[in-house]
């Protein structure tokens, strides 16, 4: 069973869900969004795996523990939230050495972008090290918790910043959650911000999530895809993974600028309303000038 396979069993058992009003988003999107007296909390748990995230014979103790912390704030920017509190646990080899600094470093990450650590585990194991970070978060005041669901036909598809070649350029270890500019757009369009991701596991994966979510069809431009000067093209970027921008929807008929708090926002899609012959999902168009569909289209931990 690949990741994608396992995500759709826990989502299927997540029915079971439904009835509870104090559950206001389950499993399928970048956070959960529970009802805590009367307010709505978001949290989200993301893993940091040796030799699968990073090369610990080669990444810096104090990288290791940026993108520990990074990549579950970068969940809370994809609800256009506000991180307020973070836990994290790790499981270290045996006389592992690094570990004060490591958690020392963490700490720092943590209340670097608003969620001081207050609490967590520690265990020993014959294995690499593997480091999980729990945070917790506040969503946008007005907008509220910005969902993969809600794209609708005649959106426009967007993408901030740069995509590709992130994991081999080593930006991976050193990527900028979006927290300003998630919250900037969500003070800007408020409702007229459809839907919202972080492109974590490809840009490819992650528009068909939106898609597959809100039962929409994207189409992706590749030409209109902004490449970092290193990206070799754009079918590969799209697959590539590991950039943590942010891809949303929000209505064709607005003129949105070019940047937002300086970083760069790109027109590159559009969404319909599936049909017969354009069903459901993510596609882009080929260099042959065929139709890829991009379900598959990046990062699978498997």
């Amino acid at each position: 069973m690949n990741e994608s396979e396992l995500l759709q069993h826990i989502y299927d058992r997540a029915v079971s869900l439904r009835g509870r009003r104090d559950i206001l988003v389950g499993p399928g999107d970048d956070t959960a969004v529970l009802s805590i007296g009367n307010q709505a909390v978001l949290l989200t748990v993301d893993q940091l795996v040796a030799r699968r995230h990073y090369d610990p014979a080669a990444t810096p103790i104090d990288a290791i523990a940026r993108k520990a912390i990074a990549r579950s704030v970068s969940d809370i920017a994809a609800m256009a939230g506000t991180p307020t509190a973070a836990l994290a646990t790790g499981c270290l080899p045996h006389n592992f050495i690094h570990a004060d600094e490591l958690f020392d470093r963490m700490a720092h990450w943590a209340r670097h972008f608003g969620c001081p650590l207050i609490g967590g585990d520690v265990a020993t194991s014959d294995n690499d090290p593997v480091l999980t970070v729990t945070v917790i978060g506040s969503p946008h005041p007005v907008r509220g918790p910005v969902l993969r669901s809600t794209a609708k036909p005649g959106d426009a598809v967007y993408v901030t910043g740069r995509i590709g070649n992130s994991y081999n350029s080593g930006r991976h270890l050193a990527f900028e959650p979006r927290l300003r500019e998630a919250r900037a757009l969500a003070d800007m369009l408020r409702h007229n911000l459809h839907a919202l991701i972080d492109i974590s596991d490809g840009l490819g994966r992650d528009a068909a999530r939106i898609a597959a979510a809100s039962d929409v069809r994207i189409d992706i431009d590749t030409a209109r895809i902004p490449l970092h000067t290193d990206a070799p093209d754009p079918l590969r970027a799209l697959a590539e993974g590991e950039d943590y921008e942010l891809l949303f929807t929000a209505p064709d008929s607005l003129q949105l600028p070019d940047a937002i708090n300086g970083t760069p926002l790109t027109r590159i899609g559009s969404v319909t309303a599936p049909a017969t012959d354009r069903p459901t999902g993510a596609y882009a168009t080929g260099n042959a000038g065929n139709i890829v569909n991009l379900e598959h289209a990046g990062w699978d931990h498997q």
